[in-house]
């Protein structure tokens, strides 16, 4: 364990490790019907590709203003005490499309410790407002060359919030999802969960950065200024049936999942456009995940639409069709 010196140098992007055109990774993957995600099925998004590192080499460094800077190797960090934390994970979608409908959301077991543990060893400094997080994976983005992943945070939020991941499902971080250690940030989106993590550092001001002021902003609703990319929306996703399915007659059961940055209080379910109807929700836990639903109903034979829709504990409403976490709808046949 040594104080921060300069930074390692970046490494190079592994073609191989970035997951194929044809990877179902890199799209909207179903959730599938387990609570937790299988690491199989979560998805991948790499800006600038997956990062080839050397565990035997990697460090973490926490410095900038703090009282104590110092650098962990990954011995060390994986000698810390542990926890485990079980949360949604969902992807905002792409930046430049920040209002198109995408619903890439996971629901992970993640271990490693709070980042509040190592806030506590490098002792911050008064002036510290805001912490930065930057991954190993560099490289050009539009237009800007030589760019490090960076996120950030307010310094409250951070503490409280962050978790420092280096096991995933059970199981080590693979290289494409950060490996060897990586910020989570529960009931944000996963822009905010910095990848490959090589430095945290405490500032008195938000960084000016690719990732930070010019991409992964949107106007809010009550606001007039393009606002940091941070808490997920209130959204759900139909399972079952799955879109064109053809299913035999009979009653029918409609299945989801549903998510926010705070507790689901119901889930509406609408058939052929008819009446809003309430399904059964499952309860949310101590932890931030997400939580199932569904809703029984007998139909005839023919093509028919299901859509379901969300309300949160802060009276979100998922919206009608056109935003990024609109109303969830899929259309399937009942033969006779």
């Amino acid at each position: 364990m040594t104080a921060p010196s300069a930074p390692p140098a970046p490494s190079t992007p592994s073609a191989p490790l970035t997951p194929p055109p044809g990877d179902p990774s890199l799209a909207d993957p179903a959730p599938g019907p387990d609570f937790v995600t299988p690491v199989d099925n979560v998805f991948v998004r790499a800006h600038m590709g997956v990062p080839e590192i050397d565990a035997s080499t990697w460090t973490l460094s926490v410095e900038g203003l703090v009282e104590r800077p110092f650098r962990l190797g990954l011995a060390d960090v994986l000698a810390l005490p542990t926890e485990q934390l079980t949360a949604v994970h969902e992807c905002f979608g792409s930046p430049f499309r920040p209002d198109t409908p995408t619903r890439a959301v996971t629901n992970i077991e993640w271990t490693g410790l709070p980042l509040a543990a190592l806030l506590d060893r490098a002792v911050p400094l008064a002036p510290a407002r805001h912490v930065r997080f930057e991954g190993a994976d560099t490289g050009s983005f539009q237009g800007d060359d030589g760019v490090s992943y960076v996120k950030d945070l307010p310094l409250a939020t951070a503490y409280r919030d962050v978790f420092l991941a280096h096991g995933m499902n059970g199981e080590p971080l693979r290289p494409r999802h950060g490996y060897p250690l990586r910020a989570v940030v529960p009931r944000m989106f996963g822009t905010n969960s910095v990848k490959w993590l090589t430095r945290i550092v405490l500032t008195d001001t938000r960084p000016e950065h690719t990732f930070t002021t010019r991409f992964y902003t949107r106007v809010l609703p009550g606001h007039d200024a393009p606002q940091p990319v941070r808490e997920i929306d209130v959204s759900s996703k139909l399972l079952s049936p799955a879109p064109g399915a053809e299913l035999g007659t009979g009653t029918q059961v409609f299945r989801g999942r549903a998510w926010s940055s705070t507790e689901v209080v119901s889930v509406e379910v609408s058939v052929d456009e008819g009446p809003w109807e309430r399904a059964h929700l499952d309860v949310l836990g101590a932890e931030p995940t997400w939580q199932g639903f569904h809703l029984m109903r007998a139909l005839p034979p023919g093509p028919h639409t299901v859509r379901s829709r969300a309300r949160d504990r802060a009276g979100r409403v998922q919206p009608p069709p056109g935003s990024r976490n609109s109303v969830h709808e899929v259309a399937f046949t009942v033969t006779g």
